[in-house]
């Protein structure tokens, strides 16, 4: 039997759909569509470059354009939210919820694109994110903490979710208990995978990393007793106890590398290398059998990206 999807397209069960962006390399970036009633949401959309994987997805599953209500990034980086006013082109009866503190890089991205230019070159942004598109101001409504939206009658909750971002909300969806967390319940890359199952990381990519922010977000997650999680970077994952141990083990030792490493020299490739050993650790008592080669090509990328950010972290005045 052929498969009637795109290969980028994965059927999670109650109309929940994963799709592949693109971004990186494959399992890398993820979107979600879903679909109730015949009504359509996204959640996160990868870059502008994956606008054409979704239109193909809604085709694939004899979606009109007109079908889709919601296009909810959880937050504003350009890998979850780059590609929103360029799908809002095609989807004229949709709106943007977004959170309030990223609605206006949404309407106006220039500071967006000038921010993440100076992390990762105009080149790379030229590259990797090709455009951003404006959204119209009268298609933005801006979310708030325990809010409720409904698509086709199904219930989509959100919650204000710190720690990452502070321009980032979660969605609780209650049909399957999961929550769309973007990056606040870190990165799980299937790569890493072992008979114990998924595992992940902590992300606090630049530049609003805030530890204590982020536990208590976990904290607000957890207590919903959610049986699954829908990660941007990679995938739905489950054994949700036994994730949140390794995402608190991990997220204590860098607060802790951070704070011996304050004031240090060449403080940067410090973070990195501790950052490694913190995650080679991890991944060796997860069962993680990869060569560690593999394994530190794998997490360079956010070595390098969380140590930009634990600098910004250490570096940001004491807030009262």
């Amino acid at each position: 039997m052929t498969n009637p999807h795109p290969p980028f397209l994965h059927a999670l069960g109650d109309g929940v759909y994963a799709i592949d962006t693109g971004f990186h390399r494959d399992h890398f970036d993820a979107a979600y569509l879903v679909v109730h009633e015949g009504r359509a949401a996204f959640i996160d959309t990868g870059t502008d470059f994956a606008v054409p994987r979704h239109l193909a997805a809604l085709q694939a599953l004899g979606l009109a354009p007109e079908a889709v209500d919601w296009v909810i990034p959880t937050h504003v980086h350009l890998d979850h939210a780059g590609g929103v006013g360029g799908l809002m082109q095609h989807l004229p009866a949709a709106r943007v919820l977004v959170h309030p503190r990223g609605a206006r890089h949404m309407a106006d991205p220039s500071a967006l694109w000038a921010g993440a230019t100076a992390v990762y070159g105009e080149a790379e942004m030229l590259a990797s994110y090709g455009r951003i598109v404006p959204v119209a101001a009268d298609r933005l409504i801006e979310s708030f903490d325990e809010m409720t939206v409904t698509l086709g009658g199904r219930p989509l909750r959100l919650i204000d979710s710190p720690g990452h971002a502070r321009h980032h909300h979660c969605i609780w969806d209650e049909r399957t208990r999961g929550w769309f967390t973007g990056d606040t319940f870190g990165l799980s890359y299937r790569e890493f995978d072992s008979p114990q199952g998924a595992w992940v990381m902590p992300s606090c990519t630049p530049v609003q990393f805030e530890p204590a922010a982020l536990a208590a977000t976990l904290d607000r997650l957890m207590a919903a007793k959610p049986q699954c999680m829908y990660l941007t970077h990679y995938g739905r994952v489950q054994g949700l106890q036994r994730l949140e141990a390794q995402f608190r083990e991990q997220l204590a030792q860098m607060v802790a590398l951070g704070e011996a490493l304050r004031g240090a020299d060449q403080r940067h490739e410090q973070l990195k290398r501790g950052l490694l050993d913190i995650h080679r650790r991890s991944l060796q008592a997860h069962g993680c059998t990869l060569p560690p080669e593999q394994t530190d090509a794998l997490l360079a990328l956010d070595v390098e990206l969380n140590a930009q950010g634990m600098g910004v972290w250490l570096d940001r005045p004491a807030r009262g």
